[in-house]
């Protein structure tokens, strides 16, 4: 690895550490530099300012949790167990010990629109995620609705979790029966929607 990789590693490593666990405008760059050892100096040259630090841990963060829900849940050999799976993936993340919500909504919700790279981030994450969920759906015959459906459970269980009093599992298990009701197992789908779901 590289110096310029190492810092820039170190960098990020500390901005995850920080602006998750404190939030983006608690953490100023002075406690920055002595988390992660990099000297201001160096600091503000990888990153010539706090928003692009905070776009950049964010696009990093991202690929990590994305590439760690899809390989968890497309390690599941049916399709319907592969979409229920998303939400087992949530409940392991929602009982770590450090979780505190989603990372994107908790920085959006400080920083609104008014850094448009963070909001470009946020974004995208969103994106890909409900991109994932269309995957999944149309895995199990569902289309755009069901995805949508998926979006919003996923989405609403990690708010729930993420201001809980202390990690807990149980917004996912929720969200998964709820998931359940909307899945319907081949040759049950004459009472279905056209989004694969089940009309009331």
């Amino acid at each position: 690895m590289s110096t310029d990789t190492e810092t820039r590693t170190r960098l990020l490593d500390a901005a995850e550490a920080l602006f998750y666990a404190h939030g983006v405008q608690a953490v100023g760059m002075d406690r920055l530099r002595a988390e992660s050892g990099v000297p201001l100096k160096r600091l503000y040259r990888e990153f010539p300012a706090k928003e692009a630090l905070v776009a950049a841990y964010l696009e990093r963060r991202d690929e990590r949790w994305t590439t760690s829900l899809r390989t968890y849940v497309l390690a599941r050999p049916d399709a319907r167990e592969r979409l229920l799976a998303v939400f087992d993936w949530l409940g392991e993340w929602f009982a770590e010990p450090g979780f505190r919500g989603c990372a994107f909504l908790n920085a959006y919700g400080e920083l609104g629109t008014a850094v448009p790279a963070v909001t470009e981030a946020v974004r995208a994450h969103k994106a890909r995620l409900r991109g994932f969920l269309g995957e999944l759906a149309e895995g199990v015959g569902g289309g755009d609705d069901l995805a949508d459906r998926l979006m919003v459970l996923v989405e609403g269980a990690t708010v729930v979790a993420g201001v809980a009093t202390s990690p807990t599992p149980a917004p996912a298990a929720q969200a998964r029966a709820m998931a359940e009701l909307l899945v319907v197992p081949p040759g049950e789908r004459s009472g279905t929607d056209a989004g694969g779901c089940v009309r009331p």
